[in-house]
């Protein structure tokens, strides 16, 4: 199904540049025609930055990091925080002779509960201190 949407809004987005106003980016393209790569790749198709996952959309949040950099100057802390499909919470909503990997749902629904959590005790608990700011991403 999400290989279904995702191919939905790539192909909106392929058929409506002129909607999206993709003649404006006037310095986009000038750069891609400039690089010396590029040539005889096919159609040229802009995916704005809205698009999850898009170089664009990357860059825009690494702009977004130096902000904060800027404003509260270098990370103290970088915590890594992974999902184990073996967590009773996880376990406990299968059904008989399912796999963690067959209910890619549950998995999310379950990490994006504890990671909650996690931000909850380090943030309003203050376990490491008051927090000033805060980033985080899932990939």
């Amino acid at each position: 199904m999400y290989v279904k949407v995702e191919t939905e809004r790539l192909a909106f987005i392929r058929f409506n540049q002129a909607k999206l106003r993709s003649e404006d980016y006037i310095h986009l393209r000038d750069a891609i025609h400039s690089d010396g790569d590029v040539q005889n790749i096919g159609r040229l198709t802009i995916l704005p930055s809205s698009y999850i996952g898009s170089p664009r959309h990357m860059h825009e949040y690494a702009q977004d990091t130096m902000t904060y950099v800027r404003n509260y100057g270098t990370p103290d802390l970088f915590i890594t925080f992974t999902c184990n499909p073996k967590w009773t919470e996880i376990e406990r909503e299968l059904e008989p002779g399912q796999k963690p990997q067959d209910r890619h749902d549950i998995i999310a629904r379950v990490f994006q509960q504890k990671l909650k959590v996690m931000m909850d005790v380090l943030i309003k608990y203050r376990v490491f201190g008051d927090t000033r700011c805060y980033m985080y991403s899932v990939e």
